[in-house]
């Protein structure tokens, strides 16, 4: 269908020309564009640029070895191109038959052999040739993984709750993380056409997108869903996020956070992360039908001419939140009713053994970077293998980069046990800061890194252990967070102590978010290199130390010290 979007109330985009990625979705012919046609080419290794955003709906984005780009430029040579693949798994739950398929690809077809858990919860490849992306597709459409709608201007992977507390309600609340998911995949078959079956499939029917229109959303958006106390998703990363309420040993509905996001712009103050406005509560069989209205109105009213501002953030900051809520409800038909209470006690996953219902283990593995490889002396990847060999319950990729192996009977504990054990999985020595640590992927092969991430994140996590122990709190942990870009994959934008890359070596220090993750850091200190790093971290940890309160966090600390301000209104007070 041809897009006809509803005016939005302030009527401030009248006029104005639409950004170019609008004219490429306008043309793609339903998100195909010349992508088959590239593919028959095995002379050049890349695409054109317009397919370079298309293939992005279909879960790919065009990379090339950093390390190397510039040697390649000497010698007069293209940039060695590769692909990353990232799949479709809402609420993280894998089969281990899947997992063995998933296992077989990144060994024959990627050039790394790893596998990347990622902060959406799901998997990715990396150093994939152009040549093995059709095999790599239809090797896991053969166990039913797919990776449309992992990127691009869509909703992305449903996020879920991985292990929650109250676990007699996770299949409840996964299902309809799953339905959730299912609603909103597109209805064009050029996935199919492109990757399955290799030719477009003749239809005497006229495509149409009925709920995404022709160019799909004004930019990427986000849902999750959460189960109080635990906030191991990160509320105020997504733009739906729906915290589930508990009443009388019922799952009675949800509240529904709307309109956060961590990504901004450097140099470009009109851009900066936010929380998460609190719509109201509504019941759980309302929460599809919510769901299309925010991101129908999200379609309608987005900015389509600059990509900085495009986010549903800025949709609600520039309509106003009342605007916002009032024509969700008017296209759903549902009322909201006053929030319900609910608190988050903490958040990233609670790692080892923890027992679920129907006397059901669960044991969660702490992957640093979620970067599952054989690394000397820690085969990783050789180690998922063999328990998904043995293993009859199920996988769960969390979105703190680590793997919960669920659903293990007593009498086949030990046997895990042992596997996790002997592999390196699962380790008697691992810190409450490092498991409180986490990175984006950036160098050597994200296109849009500025600094190092995860490269650097196991040096640096290191340093930060001698501190807390030469100060007498080695114990204790801060939420230590780096992304290579401000577009925040590492969702630095909630930590306590978070880096953002500015370029090589140098960062920018996010100080004073929460444990909780219920804070958005300020803009401490720019472009700090790594001597400003370690002194910085060396002072704060030190009066943290000393200078606390009882059970105070690290984040708490610096804000009530006065050492930053705590962020209200991000728009006026992230910077520095």
């Amino acid at each position: 269908m041809s897009y006809q979007p509803k005016p939005s109330p302030d009527n401030s985009l009248d006029g104005r020309a639409l950004s170019d990625n609008e004219r490429i979705k306008t043309e793609s012919d339903f998100l195909r564009g010349t992508i088959a046609e590239a593919l028959d080419d095995q002379v050049y290794g890349g695409f054109s640029p317009d397919d370079i955003q298309l293939i992005k709906f279909h879960g790919l984005y065009q990379q090339d070895d950093r390390d190397l780009r510039g040697e390649r430029k000497k010698q007069k040579l293209d940039p060695r191109h590769s692909f990353l693949l990232r799949a479709r798994m809402p609420g993280g739950i894998c089969t281990p038959e899947q997992w063995l398929q998933i296992d077989k690809y990144a060994q024959e077809r990627t050039m790394v052999g790893s596998i990347r858990l990622t902060t959406r919860q799901t998997f990715q490849y990396h150093g994939i040739l152009k040549r093995n992306l059709r095999p790599i597709f239809q090797g896991l459409d053969e166990v039913g993984i797919d990776s449309i709608f992992t990127a691009g201007d869509v909703n992305r992977n449903t996020l879920c709750t991985s292990n929650p507390v109250e676990s007699e309600f996770h299949a409840e609340m996964y299902e309809l993380a799953k339905q959730t998911s299912e609603h909103f995949l597109p209805n064009t078959k050029g996935f199919a056409d492109l990757w399955l079956n290799g030719e477009k499939v003749a239809s005497n029917e006229a495509e149409s997108e009925p709920l995404y229109s022709n160019v799909y959303l004004p930019r990427k958006f986000k849902i999750a869903f959460v189960m109080p106390p635990q906030n191991d998703i990160d509320v105020h990363a997504n733009d739906i996020s729906f915290v589930a309420i508990v009443r009388d040993g019922e799952l009675v509905g949800y509240n529904v956070l709307v309109g956060a996001g961590l990504g901004h712009t450097h140099g470009d103050k009109r851009t900066h992360p936010r929380k998460a406005d609190d719509f109201g509560f509504i019941a759980k069989n309302d929460v599809i039908a919510i769901a299309e209205a925010i991101v129908t109105v999200q379609r309608d009213w987005g900015n389509r001419c600059d990509r900085h501002l495009s986010k549903t953030k800025y949709t609600i900051e520039r309509v106003g939140v009342e605007a916002f809520k009032a024509e969700v409800e008017g296209r759903s038909g549902i009322k909201f009713a006053p929030s319900e209470d609910y608190k988050f006690e903490y958040r990233g996953d609670r790692i080892g053994w923890i027992k679920g219902i129907d006397n059901k283990w669960h044991l969660t593995l702490f992957i640093e970077n979620g970067r599952i490889l054989d690394f000397p002396g820690k085969p990783l990847k050789t180690g998922m293998r063999e328990i998904a060999k043995v293993h009859k319950g199920d996988f769960r990729l969390t979105a703190n980069q680590n793997l919960i192996i669920a659903g293990v009977a007593e009498k086949d504990k030990a046997q895990i046990e042992q596997l996790a054990v002997e592999h390196g999985l699962k380790t008697e020595d691992l810190s409450k800061q490092r498991e409180n640590s986490m990175a984006c992927v950036s160098f050597p092969t994200c296109p849009l890194a500025m600094a190092e991430a995860e490269r650097y994140l196991p040096w640096l996590v290191t340093q930060v252990e001698g501190m807390l122990d030469k100060y007498g709190v080695a114990d204790e942990h801060l939420v230590l967070r780096i992304t290579g870009c401000p577009n925040g994959c590492g969702r630095a934008a909630l930590a306590e102590f978070g880096l953002v890359g500015k370029g090589p070596g140098r960062y920018n220090i996010l100080l004073g978010g929460n444990r909780e993750g219920t804070r958005i850091p300020k803009t401490y200190l720019e472009n700090a290199d790594e001597t400003q790093i370690l002194d910085e971290l060396d002072s704060l940890i030190g009066r943290w130390a000393t200078e606390r309160n009882p059970n105070e966090g690290f984040g708490d600390f610096t804000v009530r010290s006065g050492i930053v301000e705590e962020v209200v209104v991000a728009s006026r007070d992230f910077y520095a």
